[in-house]
């Protein structure tokens, strides 16, 4: 009896704590099966997008415009990284670091490309890559001023107790600086600005307006070589990491990059960008240029030509500028093998025909080409209302003929796709126009032509032109 009493007894036990282990772990591996699945799913949908969508700083070293192609460090790195997913980079200037932090939870962002120093306060928001570089953080001032006997300059970090240092708002800098307060014994007055990023500070100390910012040192160094009257010897901090940032508990989609980075570091391609802007003269030679994006620099020489036509005829300057870039580099004398001459490549027979009188003349070779786009925009303007669509069709005419393009939507309507879109729709069939079963199609009137020419050409502008938008005002 006793036997059997404990064998009662003991055995629902055991069954009750088998089964609880089994629920527990059937849970863990339940939710571990989800979340794969939704990393999974994060990094599938960049990828079947096709789009890597990230925040970046327009500044001097990571992404810029210069003689109006699209340069920096960050930018030759996503290309690579977006290269390796088999997606195109979709840049978006955000100086402020709180949108830029809301863009990643709210899915606005894939990656925040940006300077961020690893910390744990700023780690609570987001999820950071393994470091990408390593920098010091120092402080920018105005060299010692001879003629005055208190010129302000600061030798030590003990000496900025009491000192008013601007900072970019939500950064590293301020941060540290908060930290240093404590360490000298002494308060340091942080202004945080929510407007201006660190190079935007850096002009104002060097014009007089505040007397000292903070900011990663080879960030100070290259614009020390624009302005020749500031010292950024002092540095404010041991070397620290920095890295880019993912939205939270999104490890899979930061195991791809931090492994992306972690490979990339040691090619020499690494070692060439980094080179190529952090140490070359060549970084500060850009710098310096009046084709800088960063210092309200031009386009080009013909920007004020390009601004009044653009204006005369309601065209955006950066979208003809872009154009421009694309047909000659802004070169007024090319001259292509089929008799198109200047800054638009316009045709003889074509200037003719708009009533051209001198095409080799540059401003009547910009009025010319943008007469050009507007013939092409009327023809499309009834049955393609949407402008972003139409200006693909306006510039693959441009670029190979009007009748091309008829052709390539009269073929989509053949098969089943939207002869008014071009995305995905038209513009397969004008890439494609050069195979036998398309040109030879019942329907096309203008027969083979090399359309993938064209295909790029509109990308090439069209990607051009939101880099332009991205850091040139109206």
């Amino acid at each position: 009896m006793s036997f059997h009493y404990k064998h009662r007894v003991y055995f629902p036990k055991l069954t009750f704590l088998l089964i609880i282990t089994w629920v527990f772990v059937s849970c863990n591996v339940g939710k571990q099966k989800e979340n794969v699945e939704t990393f999974r799913t994060k990094l599938e949908n960049i990828q079947e997008s096709g789009v890597l969508k990230v925040a970046v700083d327009n500044n001097s070293t990571d992404y810029f415009v210069y003689r109006g192609k699209p340069m920096g460090f960050k930018y030759d790195l996503l290309q690579e990284l977006a290269k390796d997913l088999g997606v195109k980079p979709e840049f978006i200037v955000c100086e402020n670091l709180y949108e830029s932090f809301d863009g990643l939870i709210n899915d606005e962002f894939d990656l925040i490309a940006k300077n961020l120093t690893i910390t744990k306060r700023l780690g609570k928001k987001i999820d950071f890559t393994i470091p990408i570089a390593q920098t010091n953080q120092v402080l920018v001032q105005r060299l010692i001023q001879p003629e005055k006997s208190d010129s302000g300059f600061v030798y030590s970090t003990l000496e900025l107790a009491g000192k008013k240092v601007f900072v970019q708002k939500e950064s590293h800098y301020q941060q540290r600086l908060m930290n240093l307060s404590k360490e000298i014994g002494g308060q340091i007055e942080v202004v945080e600005d929510s407007v201006l990023d660190a190079e935007k500070l850096i002009e104002l100390v060097a014009k007089g307006e505040i007397d000292y910012t903070v900011c990663d040192e080879h960030v100070a160094r290259i614009n020390k070589t624009y302005y020749s009257n500031l010292d950024v010897s002092l540095k404010v901090s041991f070397p620290q990491n920095i890295a880019w940032a993912v939205k939270i508990e999104s490890e899979g989609w930061e195991e791809y990059i931090n492994n992306w980075i972690s490979e990339f570091k040691k090619t020499n391609k690494y070692k060439y960008l980094y080179h190529k802007y952090f140490v070359s003269q060549w970084s500060a030679y850009r710098l310096k240029s009046g084709f800088h994006s960063i210092n309200g620099g031009n386009l080009s020489v013909y920007d004020t030509i390009v601004k009044r036509f653009s204006n005369k005829y309601n065209w955006d300057w950066r979208l003809i500028s872009s154009i421009i870039y694309q047909e000659s580099r802004f070169n007024h004398r090319a001259d292509s093998w089929v008799g198109a001459y200047g800054l638009m490549q316009i045709m003889p027979n074509t200037a003719k025909s708009l009533g051209v009188k001198n095409y080799k003349d540059t401003k009547q070779n910009i009025e010319g080409g943008i007469l050009m786009l507007n013939w092409l925009n009327k023809r499309f303007s009834e049955t393609i209302p949407d402008s972003a669509q139409r200006i693909r069709f306006v510039l693959a005419s441009y670029n190979i003929g009007l009748g091309h393009v008829l052709d390539a939507q009269r073929l989509a309507d053949k098969y089943g796709k939207d002869r008014h879109t071009w995305d995905d729709n038209v513009d397969y069939f004008l890439l494609n126009k050069s195979k036998k079963k398309f040109y030879k199609d019942s329907v096309v009137h203008y027969g083979y032509c090399q359309g993938e020419q064209a295909y790029n050409y509109v990308n090439k502008i069209i990607t051009n032109y939101n880099h332009y938008l991205n850091v040139f005002s109206e």
